[in-house]
């Protein structure tokens, strides 16, 4: 990910709350954006996500996450050009916030975010002969659930976001001075506090 002041960056700090745990149970919305905004995973047609290879090579990897982490159940999700969606769960968490007591054995969300982003690069790098190439952004997008509304209103944004990919600031087509303005509101909503950013 993109490092520094970069003004590509600002869609991308982590709202990630300080001090909190972030292998408690409970139900994560994640963001995690292609380096430069390149759009390496395919193409929207008609409203339609349609992945290439590479793609259909990042989605295998996120579907592979619960074999390699017994707790991650992954919820809906959405791979879109250059970002994808996701809900995980850990699991025993049900539908409820993210607010119980913790298994300091198991990996948490930061951990699980950065696996995927390196076990996904390497592949994707070997795919195209490109060793050593960065993939993804430096930093990702996370929310904590809060309840039932919350985490269906998510899903709702996730399954729709290909329908609104011509007006998705991270769409590098999308020139029009108001693009992503119901993104923006949507993720204003999204955000529970003041945040520092953080890598994974």
């Amino acid at each position: 990910m993109k490092v520094g002041n970069d003004p590509n960056e600002r869609h991308r700090r982590s709202i990630r709350l300080k001090g909190f745990d972030y292998a408690l149970e409970g139900a994560y919305f994640v963001t995690v954006c292609t380096q430069s905004q390149a759009c390496l995973f395919g193409d929207v047609v008609e409203g339609e996500i349609r992945l290439n290879d590479t793609g259909r090579l990042v989605q295998a990897v996120w579907d592979g996450l619960p074999e390699h982490y017994p707790h991650v159940s992954l919820d809906h999700w959405m791979i879109m050009p250059n970002h994808v969606h996701g809900i995980v769960f850990f699991v025993g968490a049900g539908f409820k916030p993210a607010q119980m007591t913790a298994d300091t054995a198991r990996h948490g969300l930061p951990e699980i975010v950065r696996a995927f982003k390196t076990f996904s690069a390497r592949r994707i790098n070997a795919m195209h002969d490109a060793s050593g190439r960065s993939v993804w952004q430096r930093n990702y997008y996370e929310h904590i659930t809060r309840d039932d509304d919350d985490l269906n209103r998510i899903r709702q944004y996730i399954m729709e976001n290909s329908l609104r990919w011509s007006e998705d600031p991270e769409n590098p087509a999308c020139t029009r001075k108001d693009c992503g303005d119901a993104h923006a509101v949507f993720r204003a909503g999204l955000k529970p506090a003041p945040t520092r950013t953080t890598p994974a």
